[in-house]
């Protein structure tokens, strides 16, 4: 299992934890888009959505590392 996509299913469906990371990115996901689609934006909003951006993308990176490791650890059963 090398292509990313049949990772992502895998470790959906597998693993508590990056089920958990991949919940919280789309429900900060669904938030900016709400705040995006506000017809008036405050200041307080474009503050919420430089945060959102910013705990969206970590969880993005936390993702791809567990992916990346996913990865490392086939490679390394593959090989002995």
């Amino acid at each position: 299992m090398t292509n990313e996509e049949e990772i992502k299913e895998y470790l959906l469906s597998n693993n508590p934890a990056f089920r958990s990371l991949v919940e919280k990115h789309q429900s900060f996901k669904i938030k900016l888009r709400e705040l995006t689609d506000r017809p008036h934006v405050t200041t307080q909003d474009q503050l919420e959505e430089i945060d959102l951006k910013k705990r969206k993308l970590h969880l993005k990176d936390q993702m791809s590392r567990m992916i990346q490791e996913f990865r490392q650890g086939q490679v390394s059963h593959q090989h002995p």
